[in-house]
This record gives structure tokens, C-alpha cells and sequence, in this order.
């Protein structure tokens, strides 16, 4: 499931997005010179980069699409040189064919229970769960973690449209097409309900929210999406696949998809293309972190959770041509078959791929709960050595560095970020700031890419090993909810490396390797 953190409501208890004083470009900035925790690139450039040479790195971006024709990336979409019959001019659709492309898709866990069901509640069900009693516990467990889910969702959309009646009551009163924050304070409530949801709107828009932002992005947009996961995402009928006419039962085939690789939705995809590589000399929008990067586009994640299947042929795609990097913001809970992923990888590890791979919004601990993909390979065969496991920080190197929302693990997550408020590429020459670690996943792509830029001869090992070493330690304490109660913990519990990834500090070590 693509992964953008998502702005939740419940009934009269909300999180908001707050306006930020940061600059666009903050991830990039330096602390030293700025006072904000970037990652130091515009001061790589200026101090280790003039006059230097780079080579052209290819950077595949596994996701929902790319706007291959937006204005700050089209001049660094990658274009295949070798002309088949494929006609795979920017990369490969694989949620795509003939008939049209998939926008929604089911979880996994619903796609599994579907599976489980037949074997675990069909009129031989006694002698299945007899012959694998392991089998029928997952089946149990992912019964409750759907009637979980889908109760959550149901709940949420009656609870938001609660509270839209209640707003509507109080607009109709007010009676202004684009009502102002004194509208809202000189508005009477004439009810407990009304006075309430007053002063949340009130206390949002003295922010300088505008009504119409703060409706759309805390009313409308989440009605539709906690309303996709009950229709699409949670939905025991529906499944798009005939759209690509596969074979789904073979997890080996390739032969399918088609060359439409922007899709209905390349959002996150087109977000996340634009913090690896927009173009940084031309004037417009932003600044990509890599300045000599071509941008594959690989379409594999639909608006639910990714297939096995699809990610597998999307990394050996990339891989056979020519990315040195993979970037993966997506992730989901459970999986149908792990190891025809775990082969691609393996196969990518062998040609020299550095995959980087966002932690996920969960704020889990990802050493006691399992996200795939992961680089641990399931036939016991080791792991992937060349990955890079990312969670996300803030701007400020305080007790808040780590984003609330991120995942995390000592030994699991390798480094933290900048993934909240990060401002990019959207489709039709747009851009937006989006929160998230499918925001962070890509800054180190940028990164991984910059350096492998002007020090081609490294192997991705060591591109990965210098990202690592050459982090800015946070050695303070964070803010931490263990899920009980919020404590103070040393930020080096939050990942392998205990920082943030940083720019210049990562050139100057590179300069160093033979």
C-alpha cells in the first residue's frame, strides 16, 4: 500500500497539518548554516562539487507512475535506448495491459484470507485444519486483524460524517460561501455538538488554514479514503486483475503489463521522483538532490497493497536495464510470496543494485514487527547486503527529530531522513508537501545517486557503507511513546546507524575510498 501519511479524524479529535516555516528545499539544507537538520546537499554542492565531472546514474523508481512529462523532471526521465517490442520508452507498467490500468487493488491480507478461506471454512475444512493446524492459526489471526480493520474503517467514515452534519449546520448559519475564522467565532452555537466543532475549526484556521484546504484535506479526502478501504482496498469482491490478464497463479511470469507508465494516480510516485532527481538548474518548482540522474519509472504499486508478483518482475526489470539504484516506498503487512521477491532481490544483489527501502508510518518497532518487503530472505539464506532500510526525521535536532509517525528499529532501520513536510513534484506541474518515510526512502536514493555521480567505481556495498558511516549523530535523547506513556530515549535506539543521513559529510568520505 503506498504509504503518504495519511490526515486521520475521529469524531472532535484531530490531527491537523499545521503551517511550517521551513523552506521548500529544507532537506537539503545544512545545519550549521541554516539551523535546520537537513542533510547538507546545497553545501556539498558549493563546497565539494564545483568543477567536478559526474557521470549519469539511473535511479528506477518502483511506485505508483511518474508524470514523465512534468515540467521539473521530464528533462531527467530516463528514455531506453534499446527500441523493442515492448515499446517501454520511460520503464514498464506492470498493474497494466490492453484493457486499461489498475488504480485500487485489495490488501494482502485480504487476497490471502480469500485463499485461507476456501481451504480453512469449505465443507473439508475438518481434515484441512487437521492436516496444517499452523496454517489454520494464521487463518484465525488474519480473520480478527480484517473484522479489525474494516470495523476501524466503518467507524471512521461514521464518524466523520457526524461530524460533517454538525459543520453543516453551523456553514448554514453562517451562510457564506467562503466563510473566515470570524465567521466561525462570531457564530452562536445553539448546541454542546456545535460549539465543539466551532472552535476546531476556529483553532485550525488561526493558523492561517485556509476553510477550504482544511475541509478538503480533514473532511472530503479522509470520507474518500477511509471509504476506498471499505469499497476497494477491504472489499471481498472486488479484484481488478482480469484488467491485466495474467496468469496470477504463476508467480514466475513476466510477459504482461504494458508501456503506460504514469497511470490514473502517479502522486506519490511523481512526489517521490522529484526529491531523488527534479532538474536543479532550471528555475522551476524545486531541487532534486541528484544532478545527473535519470528516473526510471516502474509501475507496480497500486491504491491498496502491492502483488509479490509485480514487485519481483519490476526489480529484475529495472535491474536488467540498468538501474543502479531502486527505490521502494511501499510496504505492507503480510505477504503471498516472499520468496519469488527474495529471488529478485538476490538477483539485483548480484548485479550491483543498492535497494533502498522506506521503514514504514506505523511508528512500529521493525525489529519486533514484520514489514515486506524485507531483505531478509526467507530460505534462511542470509540477507540482502546492498539495502538500505530508512525511517524519517524532522527539521529540528531536538526531542522530536523522529518523526511521530515513523517506524524504527535498532537493529533493522539502518538510517533516519527528512520525511515530514517535504515539498515536491506532483502530477500536471504541480507540487505539494507530503509527510511520510516514502519521503524519506528517496532522499537517500539522492543521495546514494550524487555519490555513485562522481565516484562511479564504488560497488553498491560501498555506496551504502559510506551512507552509513558518514550519518550526523544525533547523541540526544527523543521523545518516545513506548505506547503506554511518553519517555525519553537515546535517538541511537531508533536505528543501526543512531543519525541522519547527511550529504556532505558522505562526498568527503567517498573521496577517500580507492
Amino acid at each position: 500500500m503506498r504509504k503518504i501519511k495519511i490526515i486521520f479524524i475521529s469524531v472532535f479529535c484531530f490531527t491537523i497539518v499545521t503551517s511550517y516555516a521551513q523552506k521548500a528545499n529544507w532537506q537539503n539544507l545544512d545545519l550549521q548554516k541554516d539551523t535546520v537538520l537537513g542533510i547538507s546537499t546545497e553545501r556539498a554542492y558549493s563546497e565539494l562539487l564545483k568543477g567536478k565531472k559526474a557521470q549519469t546514474v539511473i535511479v528506477a523508481v518502483i511506485d505508483d507512475g511518474i508524470d514523465t512529462a512534468h515540467e521539473d523532471l521530464k528533462a531527467n526521465i530516463w528514455t531506453n535506448p534499446v527500441k523493442d517490442k515492448l515499446n517501454d520508452i520511460h520503464g514498464w507498467n506492470f498493474i497494466g495491459s490492453a484493457k486499461g490500468n489498475v488504480n485500487f487493488d485489495n490488501t494482502e491480507l485480504v487476497r490471502l484470507l480469500k485463499k485461507n478461506r476456501i481451504e480453512f471454512s469449505g465443507a473439508d475444512s475438518t481434515m484441512a485444519i487437521q492436516k496444517d493446524p499452523q496454517g489454520y492459526l494464521a487463518y484465525r489471526k488474519e480473520e480478527a486483524d480484517y473484522n479489525k480493520q474494516l470495523n476501524e474503517a466503518k467507524a471512521k467514515v461514521r464518524s466523520t460524517r457526524y461530524f460533517k452534519s454538525v459543520l453543516d449546520t453551523v456553514l448554514q448559519t453562517i451562510n457564506q460561501s467562503k466563510p473566515t475564522i470570524q465567521n466561525f467565532r462570531d457564530f452562536k452555537p445553539g448546541s454542546t455538538f456545535q460549539s465543539r466543532v466551532r472552535d476546531i475549526v476556529v483553532g485550525v484556521l488561526q493558523n492561517n488554514t485556509d476553510y477550504d484546504q482544511y475541509y478538503k484535506a480533514n473532511i472530503a479526502d479522509v470520507l474518500k479514503h477511509y471509504q476506498d478501504i471499505i469499497d476497494y482496498h477491504l472489499s471481498m469482491d472486488y479484484d481488478p486483475r482480469a484488467i491485466v490478464g495474467d496468469n496470477y497463479s504463476d508467480d514466475r511470469q513476466s510477459d504482461y503489463g504494458n508501456n503506460n507508465v504514469t497511470g490514473p494516480d502517479a502522486h506519490h510516485g511523481t512526489h517521490v521522483a522529484g526529491i531523488i532527481g527534479a532538474v536543479r538548474d532550471n528555475g522551476l518548482g524545486i531541487q532534486g538532490i541528484a544532478d545527473h540522474v535519470q528516473l526510471m519509472s516502474v509501475r507496480a504499486i497500486p491504491d491498496g497493497d502491492e502483488r509479490d508478483k509485480d514487485i519481483a518482475n519490476s526489480i529484475c526489470y529495472a535491474t536488467d536495464h540498468g538501474a543502479k539504484i531502486i527505490n521502494m516506498s511501499f510496504g505492507k503487512a503480510y505477504s503471498w510470496d516472499k520468496q519469488v521477491v527474495d529471488d529478485a532481490v538476490k538477483y539485483a544483489m548480484s548485479k550491483g543494485v543498492l535497494i533502498v527501502h522506506a521503514a514504514g508510518n506505523e511508528d512500529y518497532d521493525r525489529d519486533t514487527v514484520t514489514r515486506y518487503p524485507t531483505r531478509v530472505y526467507a530460505d534462511g539464506s542470509g540477507a540482502a547486503q546492498a539495502w538500505i532500510e530508512v525511517g524519517a526525521s524532522g527539521w529540528n535536532d531536538d526531542n522530536t527529530i523522529k518523526a511521530s509517525f515513523s517506524n524504527y528499529g535498532k537493529k533493522t532501520v539502518d538510517v533516519f531522513a527528512p520525511g515530514e513536510k517535504i515539498y515536491s513534484t506532483i502530477p500536471g506541474n504541480k507540487y505539494a508537501a507530503f509527510d511520510g518515510t516514502s519521503m524519506a526512502a528517496p532522499v537517500v536514493s539522492g543521495l546514494a545517486a550524487l555519490i555513485w555521480e562522481y565516484y562511479p567505481k564504488l560497488t553498491a556495498f560501498q555506496v551504502k557503507e559510506i551512507i552509513m558511516k558518514s550519518v550526523y549523530k544525533v547523541n540526544h535523547d527523543i521523545i518516545f511513546n513506548d505506547g503506554h506513556d511518553m519517555q525519553d530515549v537515546p535517538f541511537s535506539d531508533m536505528c543501526i546507524t543512531g543519525g541522519i543521513v547527511n550529504t556532505y559529510n558522505a562526498l568527503k568520505l567517498a573521496a577517500t575510498y580507492k
